[in-house]
């Protein structure tokens, strides 16, 4: 199977990538450094594709700007999909998203829409956010860490890699499936305690804290709204498995 991952060189992509490979198929990796610009479109060709994972994202916090990208990328995958007669296009959203339209995750929510709106056979998988999320947001100031103030179910890219690859699997067989259970690690945590972990582990003397950030976006984060269902799909591993396993 051929399988076309856009945002293949980011953090969940290479796992994709990797995990797509291993099974036996072909992986294409759709990102700038391969010579495709999502955004504009230039460069996107699904020819011969039988699947898309789309695991593209953009860094900001503002709607406007999160809803631009995931409109015009998503807009060019959907476009050059049913040229292409793809079979299955699947999509990597984040838990909570459609429930808390603010921010980064307006975009995720209007991503989500389209697919639903569109013609090409389709799968949203929502995902609660990834242990290395914690150390990739975390930013120093005034000699502090500072975290986003977040409570979440935390899992590993890894895991959700794999879950991907699955799921593109059985789309081309034809159990294409929507919106799919979240996918949520085994423990609620908040984002904080998640870095404090990863930088003990590393041998990193820093002083964590957190910062609660402003708007609807930033009470989402907070209230709970970005927590898994009750159906949610849980898997290991635990945080401190991870860690054992990827900071050694």
């Amino acid at each position: 199977m051929k399988i076309a991952v856009a945002g293949g060189s980011g953090t969940v992509g290479t796992h994709v990538v990797r995990h797509a490979q291993a099974a036996g198929h072909e992986a294409i990796v759709l990102a700038r450094s391969h010579g495709v610009d999502l955004v504009s479109g230039h460069g996107l060709d699904l020819d011969g594709v039988d699947a898309v994972i789309d695991v593209s994202g953009t860094s900001t916090t503002s709607a406007a700007k999160s809803r631009a990208f995931f409109e015009a990328v998503t807009r060019h995958l959907l476009d050059a999909a049913q040229v292409a007669r793809v079979r299955h296009h699947v999509a990597l959203s984040i838990v909570g998203a459609a429930n808390a339209p603010h921010g980064y995750y307006a975009g995720k929510a209007l991503q989500e829409q389209l697919l639903h709106d569109s013609s090409v056979p389709w799968s949203v998988l929502r995902a609660t956010q990834f242990f290395e999320f914690a150390e990739q947001n975390a930013m120093s100031l005034f000699g502090l860490t500072v975290v986003p103030a977040m409570r979440s179910q935390p899992l590993a890219a890894a895991l959700v890699a794999a879950e991907l690859v699955r799921v593109a699997e059985a789309g081309v067989a034809g159990e294409s499936a929507g919106v799919l259970p979240d996918l949520a690690g085994p423990a609620e945590m908040r984002m904080a305690e998640v870095a404090r972990a990863i930088f003990a582990k590393t041998g990193e003397r820093r002083r964590v804290v957190e910062l609660p950030l402003p708007g609807g976006f930033g009470r989402a984060l907070r209230d709970g709204s970005i927590l898994p269902g009750a159906d949610a799909k849980i898997v290991g591993p635990s945080l401190e498995e991870w860690l054992a396993e990827t900071r050694r």
